[in-house]
C-alpha cells in the first residue's frame, strides 16, 4: 500500500559543484507548462487507484522547490490538494535554499499544508559556501529561520555537509556550534560524496579537487554523533538526528522498503512491488503527460530476493535495525535461515548486535556501513 509521495521540482537558479540530481536552471524553463504536467501525473495516479487511501507523507524535493514563485508554488500545492487524500496526521516537507525561501513563499507554504522544512544550509563557514557553489550566506539563514517561525513552521531541520574540500575540523566544528544555536529539532548531516558529472568530479579528475583524508572524515562523524547526542538529538539513522517524535517519516518510510509515489522528472516510485524511475528530460516526461500516459523510463518488479536484500540494507540504515519478527512476517522466512552465516561473520566483527529482536549496526558498523550492507547482496 502506497504510503508516501515525493514531487520533484528540476528547477534551480544555481546548480551546485556537488549535486548530480536531475535538475536545469530556472531560467527559460517551462515551468507553467511543467506544473500542470505534475498535475497530470497526479490525475493518472488516482485514476489508477494508487492514491485512494490518505498518503502519511508527502516531500517536495529539487532541484529546490523554492525555485518556483509563490503563484507556482501555489498552483503546484492546488494540484496536490485536488488529487492526493491525506492523513490527518500527515507529515509534508519541502527543500529550501534559505536565499530564495521569501516570507510570501513560506506564507503559501503554511496555508497550503505543508508543516516542514528542510533547508540546505551545509556550511556555516561561508568560504566553504562559495566553493560548494552555494549562493546563500549565514544571515540569509538567520532570516528565514526567524520568518518560517513567524510563519508557524516549528518543524524545521537543517541539512549540514562534512568532509568538503579543503574543510579542517575547527571549521566543521564551528558549524556544528552554529547549527545548535538555532535549536532545532532536526538534522541531516551527510559526508561528501563525489558524483560524476559534477563540477566537482570533474576537478578531482584534473587533480584540482583538495579532498579530505578518510581519517578526517572518520574523525568529523564521530564528532557529529557526540555533539548531536550532547544536544538531545538521538541518531535514529546513519546521517539523521531528532528530538524524539520529529524524526522524518517520509525518510523512515524509504528505509522501512515501504510503497510510495515519485512524481517529476527524473523521480523514482515503488508501487505494488514495482520499482520505476519516470524520464529526466523535461520534454521527454512532459510528452508522454499530453497524451494521457505515464512517462515512465523504466520499471522493474521486484523478486522476494530483491525484496529481502533491500530490507536489510536500507533497514540496517536505521539505529532501530531490521525486526527479525517483522522479517518473518514479511517474507515468510527467518532472518537466520537467509543470512545465517553474513550474520555471524558481522557480528564476530562487532559491526552488528541483534537486542531485543533485531538486527543493529553498532557504533563501529556505522563507520563502514556501506561495506555492511554489501554483505546482505545474495548472489
Amino acid at each position: 500500500m502506497v504510503k508516501g509521495l515525493y514531487i520533484h521540482i528540476p528547477f534551480c537558479h544555481q546548480i551546485c559543484f556537488y549535486c548530480d540530481f536531475n535538475k536545469v536552471f530556472f531560467k527559460d524553463q517551462p515551468v507553467d507548462a511543467y506544473i500542470d504536467s505534475l498535475g497530470k501525473e497526479l490525475s493518472l495516479w488516482k485514476q489508477q487507484g494508487a492514491l485512494d487511501q490518505p498518503l502519511e507523507t508527502i516531500f517536495l524535493g529539487g532541484g529546490t522547490p523554492t525555485s518556483l514563485e509563490p503563484q507556482q508554488l501555489e498552483r503546484l500545492l492546488g494540484y496536490i490538494h485536488e488529487f492526493v487524500p491525506m492523513a490527518s496526521n500527515l507529515e509534508w516537507t519541502s527543500e529550501a535554499n534559505p536565499d530564495e525561501l521569501t516570507y510570501e513563499k513560506m506564507q503559501v507554504l503554511f496555508n497550503g499544508g505543508v508543516n516542514r522544512l528542510s533547508m540546505g544550509v551545509q556550511s556555516f563557514d561561508e568560504d566553504l559556501l562559495k566553493r560548494l557553489g552555494r549562493t546563500h550566506n549565514n544571515n540569509d539563514v538567520a532570516r528565514a529561520v526567524a520568518d518560517a517561525r513567524k510563519v508557524g513552521f516549528t518543524d524545521i531541520s537543517f541539512d549540514l555537509m562534512y568532509g568538503l574540500p579543503g574543510q579542517t575540523m575547527k571549521q566543521w566544528e564551528d558549524t556544528l556550534e552554529q547549527a545548535f544555536s538555532f535549536d532545532l529539532p532536526h538534522f541531516s548531516a551527510y559526508s561528501l560524496i563525489i558524483e560524476p558529472k559534477t563540477v566537482f568530479y570533474n576537478l578531482m579528475t584534473k587533480g584540482k579537487l583538495n579532498t579530505v583524508t578518510e581519517d578526517l572524515e572518520a574523525d568529523m562523524y564521530a564528532k557529529l554523533m557526540n555533539e548531536m547526542e550532547q544536544h538531545g538529538l538521538l541518531q535514529y539513522e546513519i546521517s539523521n538526528f531528532a528530538r524524539p517524535g520529529f524524526e522524518s517519516r517520509h525518510n523512515l518510510l524509504y528505509w522501512d522498503n515501504e510503497e510510495y509515489i515519485g512524481a517529476g522528472a527524473g523521480a523514482h516510485g515503488y508501487v505494488q512491488g514495482i520499482r520505476y524511475s519516470n524520464h529526466g528530460p523535461l520534454k521527454k516526461y512532459m510528452e508522454p503527460l499530453e497524451q494521457n500516459e505515464r512517462p515512465i523510463l523504466n520499471s522493474h518488479s521486484v523478486p522476494r530476493k530483491e525484496m529481502m536484500e533491500e530490507e536489510m540494507f536500507l533497514g540496517l540504515r536505521k539505529t532501530a535495525g531490521v525486526s527479525l519478527a517483522h522479517f518473518v512476517e514479511k517474507f515468510g522466512v527467518e532472518m537466520e535461515s537467509v543470512y545465517g552465516d553474513i550474520l555471524k561473520k558481522e557480528i564476530e566483527s562487532q559491526n552488528l548486535v541483534i537486542e531485543n529482536g533485531r538486527v543493529k549496526l553498532t557504533n563501529q558498523g556505522r563507520f563502514i556501513g556501506n561495506n555492511v550492507f554489501e554483505q546482505f547482496l545474495l548472489a
